[in-house]
């Protein structure tokens, strides 16, 4: 069975499917095609907004729990570090803010996780 056969009988909606066939024409979850989709192409791939908003949530919702776990743990770790150096150098804005680089991390991760779960067959920690 094709990819694009295999896209078409998921029980995922039809926006997941047009978002998974997008990855597909990247060249899936690497994307060494990604210079071939439009601006807008690339959007919809490129950013997930309830990751976004709900991070390690979504991931759960959507039955890829490992990889979310993973994932929060890993932000967390690196949040934890990166803002213990910013206050020792006395950048404690930029150090409050790194909450937003993380939930961006899952935004941006999402729907490549998402194909490879539903498309591929992988469900592991990464």
């Amino acid at each position: 069975m094709t990819e694009a056969n295999r896209i078409e009988s998921l029980p995922v909606s039809n926006s997941w499917k047009q978002k998974f066939r997008l990855l597909e024409k990247a060249g899936g979850p690497k994307q060494p095609n990604l210079k071939a989709l439009s601006f807008g192409e690339r959007f919809k791939i490129a950013f997930n907004v309830l990751a976004f908003l709900f991070g390690p949530f979504y991931y759960l919702a959507k039955g890829m729990w490992k990889k979310g776990l993973a994932l929060f743990g890993a932000c967390v770790a690196a949040i934890v570090v990166i803002g213990f150096a910013l206050d020792l150098v006395g950048l404690t804005k930029i150090a409050d803010a790194l909450g937003y680089g993380a939930a961006a991390i899952f935004a941006a991760r999402a729907n490549i996780d998402y194909y490879k779960k539903m498309v591929l067959g992988e469900n592991g920690w990464w």
